[in-house]
C-alpha cells in the first residue's frame, strides 16, 4: 500500500471524477486552506450544519438515534456549543476507487483552537458527500466557517483491488447527500 501524490490525485480528480468540484491547487490567502496538496486534498465543510442539543433527549443512542437531538442550521459561519459537537457535511462528492482506501485528518489551524473533525476512512468504493463529526472541546462557543478547509484526505493505493468492496456490501451510508444521522 503506498500513499497517493498530488499528480495522482489530480489525475484521478479530472479524469475519474474522484473529487467534485476539484481545486487543483491550494486555496490559502484569507480563509481556511482548502485543495490540492503535496500528499492529500484538504475538503471544505459546507453551509449545512446539524448543531447537537441535550435539551429533548437524555442518552445518545447510536442504535436508536433520536433526530430532535439535533437542531438545523445553514449558513456561512457555524457557532458549536461548549463542549458540544455539530454534523455537517463536505462542499466535495468523493468517488472512491476499488483499490483506494482513504484517512481524513483534521485541519491544524482548528486543531489548535479545540476544535477536533473525525471522520471515518472513506472504503473502496465508497462515494458520496462526507459526513462531518466537528467537536468543540473547549469551554467557550467555537466558530466553523463554512466553504473552507476542514480536514485533509489521505489517498492510499493497494498492490490489489478489495475482495468486497463497500459498493458490493451495500453499504449504508453510500452515496450520501445531506449531512447523515447515524443509522443502524
Amino acid at each position: 500500500m503506498s500513499i497517493k501524490s498530488d499528480r495522482w490525485i489530480r489525475e484521478m480528480a479530472t479524469s475519474q471524477g474522484m473529487i467534485e468540484p476539484f481545486e487543483e491547487k491550494q486555496v490559502r490567502t484569507g480563509v481556511i486552506s482548502y485543495g490540492l496538496s503535496s500528499y492529500g486534498y484538504d475538503m471544505r465543510v459546507a453551509d449545512e450544519f446539524r448543531i447537537f442539543h441535550n435539551a429533548l433527549s437524555p442518552v445518545v443512542d447510536p442504535k436508536a438515534f433520536d433526530e430532535r437531538s439535533f437542531v438545523e442550521y445553514e449558513g456561512d459561519v457555524c457557532l458549536i456549543p461548549p463542549n458540544s459537537f455539530v454534523l455537517a457535511r463536505s462542499v466535495e462528492y468523493f468517488r472512491i476507487p476499488r483499490d483506494v482506501l482513504t484517512l481524513c485528518v483534521g485541519k491544524s489551524t482548528y486543531a489548535r483552537c479545540g476544535i477536533i473533525t473525525n471522520v471515518t476512512p472513506f472504503e473502496p468504493e465508497w462515494e458520496g458527500f462526507v459526513t462531518l463529526e466537528i467537536s468543540n472541546t473547549t469551554p467557550l462557543p467555537a466558530r466553523i466557517y463554512a466553504n473552507e478547509g476542514i480536514a485533509q484526505v489521505l489517498f492510499f493505493e493497494s498492490d490489489e483491488p478489495c475482495e468486497v468492496s463497500y459498493s458490493d456490501k451495500k453499504g449504508k451510508y453510500q452515496a450520501q447527500r445531506g449531512v447523515t444521522p447515524p443509522l443502524l
